[in-house]
């Protein structure tokens, strides 16, 4: 691996003893101490994650909300300024080029968070579709810097670094405002995450990366704060039934088969795909990801293994790992839509080993998600 990129952060993960991986080129942390004790630090006090290889892409110009309109299958134009939602951006066949989140700035300008992997991709699909708009597509690549702070304890936590309303009427969640954040001005300060809790994203200019490091977590001592690696990342959106594009989801797949079909809003006049999606609307998808719970956290499917019912192969796993809230290992995959309802049991192989499952068709954890929106 030649790892030559360095997070600003780098050589805080290497006092802090944590173990990499690569991701896109950056020495990536996996774990600080356990993957164990990261999930659980999230899901009980709070725990930070960056992210700093997850860039933005900046749409700008007056016709950036009509752009936007027709190539995402959310509503953009109607949602309000310093809103955030969820969304895709499809080809005209339906498949996925990468779903995001999207920020409006302004009336004119929106931030894209693509998947890091597809940046390239989702730029390339936007300059396709620019002609004829009034619109500026920038990559704005690793101008700053980026914090996730996540858990039940991460308000109070932010409490004593900003003066900005953190209560929910104030800032619900997937809504964000700008703020001074540790003495550093004009933070972008997010409801948002990827841990299935009550949490935050903040993002800044690079130079002070350091800086806000050392703030949050000398003010976090007294909260329970722990830095937190990939492989806790993992384990919490497992439990939360998140897709992650490049595993769960990809070009082959749509939003409606990946469970995602309450982001797609048919009520637009047009978008990317809209005619195949409403096509697969009408017939129905032929697969649908579940999540699958299994009996017990000591054996975790790999990827590709088999999903079974009464010796048919009916659809495999595309990402698992151990839910350590819910005690259980647990698996995404696809399978024929007539196997996808909840409850129903059904059998994971792989070489030589085969364990029962049960199917879930919403998140195992918290599935109303009222702990996010606390």
């Amino acid at each position: 691996m030649n790892l030559i990129k360095r997070s600003p952060y780098h050589h805080k993960f290497v006092a802090a003893g944590a173990t990499f991986v690569d991701r896109l080129g950056f020495p990536a942390p996996m774990s600080f101490t356990s993957t164990e004790r990261e999930h659980r630090a999230t899901r009980e006090a709070v725990g930070v994650f960056d992210v700093y290889y997850q860039v933005a892409v900046e749409v700008a110009g007056s016709d950036a909300a009509s752009f936007l309109q027709a190539v995402v299958v959310a509503d953009a134009a109607a949602m309000p300024v310093h809103r955030a939602l969820y969304t895709s951006l499809c080809a005209e066949s339906g498949g996925m080029i990468d779903d995001l989140t999207c920020f409006r700035l302004a009336l004119d300008r929106y931030w894209l968070f693509p998947t890091p992997a597809r940046v390239d991709a989702v730029l390339a699909a936007l300059e396709s579709a620019r002609a004829g708009h009034e619109v500026v597509v920038t990559g704005l690549g690793y101008r700053n810097a980026y914090l996730s702070i996540q858990g039940p304890r991460s308000r109070a936590l932010l409490a004593t670094l900003t003066d900005a309303d953190l209560s929910t009427p104030a800032l619900p969640y997937y809504a964000f405002t700008f703020a001074r954040v540790a003495e550093v001005p004009g933070v972008l300060l997010s409801r948002t995450g990827y841990s299935g809790e009550l949490g935050y994203e903040i993002f800044y200019p690079v130079e002070y990366a350091e800086h806000v490091w050392d703030r949050v977590f000398d003010a976090g001592a007294r909260f329970g704060v722990e830095p937190c690696g990939l492989g806790a990342l993992r384990t919490l959106r497992l439990e939360k039934k998140y897709v992650l594009f490049g595993l769960d989801a990809n070009e082959t797949t749509t939003p409606l088969e990946a469970g995602l079909a309450w982001t797609v809003k048919f009520d637009k006049q047009r978008f990317a795909g809209k005619a195949a999606l409403a096509g697969q609307r009408a017939s129905g998808p032929a697969r649908r990801l579940v999540q699958i719970e299994l009996p017990t956290l000591d054996l975790v499917p790999p990827t590709g293994a088999r999903i079974v019912v009464e010796g048919e192969t009916v659809g495999s796993v595309t990402s698992a790992d151990r839910g350590y809230t819910v005690g259980k290992a647990l698996a995404l995959g696809y399978v024929a839509s007539a196997y996808a309802s909840a409850g129903r049991e059904i059998e994971l192989a792989w070489a030589d080993t085969k364990v029962r499952g049960r199917v879930h068709v919403r998140p195992i954890y918290d599935p109303e998600g009222v702990r996010l929106r606390t």
